[in-house]
């Protein structure tokens, strides 16, 4: 640094150039408030699609009683008396009833319970899922 009498003047060493702006500082001084660099935010609602479905179906076998069938249609499907036996018949004459219609998770769960308490009883019944 080099004083004079009247002011005071900064010299840099020779090919050094002056500090530079950053550019975000660079814009916040050029644009006018409410200029370009003004974003809107908008509200967007998620798009949401409904879950697969899935049947459940019971298989008819040779072995497992048609009272434990209705059983099974009551207790784990909410099925009344009469619709039980209705399913229970389809299987026995088709070899195939569906049971009910449910998210994945829902039909997974109901083909569990059906086939633990089938074999907690000794019965061959076979309970399945297959996407609707």
């Amino acid at each position: 640094m080099r004083a004079s009498a009247n002011a005071m003047t900064l010299t840099m060493p020779a090919g050094s150039r002056a500090p530079r702006m950053a550019d975000d500082d660079r814009k916040r001084r050029s644009e006018p408030p409410g200029g370009p660099g003004t974003s809107v935010i908008t509200k967007t609602k998620p798009q949401t699609k409904r879950p697969n479905m899935y049947r459940v179906l019971i298989l008819n076998d040779d072995y497992t009683p048609m009272e434990f069938v209705v059983h099974v249609l009551e207790r784990f499907f909410g099925k009344d008396h009469e619709a039980a036996t209705r399913i229970m018949l389809h299987v026995h004459h088709h070899g195939i009833g569906e049971c009910g219609i449910y998210t994945y998770e829902v039909a997974e769960t109901k083909v569990t319970q059906v086939m633990d308490f089938a074999r907690k009883h000794q019965h061959p019944l076979q309970c399945v899922m297959e996407k609707k």
